[in-house]
């Protein structure tokens, strides 16, 4: 039978509170995950209504009625990070260059500014398009004028 000092028997105390510790962390974020990720009411996912704009159209290949088609776009211009990372083919990594892209040169001015982020190519960008929006449109002086089409080449660095 093995007998433990009482300091081995505080050591063992200790290592097992850090697991029980690291175990309920574990639970709590797995818990937190789950209930992110389900949609809410419209305008009411992760306490923004801002954030939240209506779902647009069907994917291709998509029934109009499936549920899909219910889910809402992510304003690339007010998404966390963790927003961002929901979405498919996207990471961590990728929602960090995301929002730092953003920080750097300023709001995006159309969804196709995502190709200028490393990491989004043409299929993963294909795959976002329907996912993502803009929140108002952008217009880069007060003397410019609605209605006026802007530039589709990419912005310069």
């Amino acid at each position: 039978m093995w007998t433990l000092t009482p300091a081995e028997r505080r050591g063992l105390q200790v290592v097992v509170l850090l697991f029980a510790l690291g175990t309920l962390d574990d639970l709590w974020r797995a818990t937190r995950a789950r209930f992110a990720a389900e949609p809410g009411p419209a305008g009411a996912e992760a306490g923004r209504p801002d954030a939240v704009a209506p779902a647009g159209p069907p994917a291709a290949g998509e029934p109009a009625d499936s549920a899909a088609s219910a889910r809402a776009r992510v304003d690339l211009n007010r998404a966390t990070a963790a927003e961002l990372d929901a979405l498919p083919g996207i990471g961590p990594v990728l929602a960090r260059r995301i929002v730092e892209h953003r920080e750097r040169f300023g709001p995006y001015r159309r969804v196709q500014d995502l190709l200028d982020v490393p990491g989004i190519g043409p299929k993963l960008f294909a795959k976002l398009e329907g996912r993502v929006a803009i929140s108002a449109p952008f217009h880069p002086d007060a003397t410019s004028r609605p209605g006026i089409v802007q530039s589709a080449t990419p912005r310069a660095r």
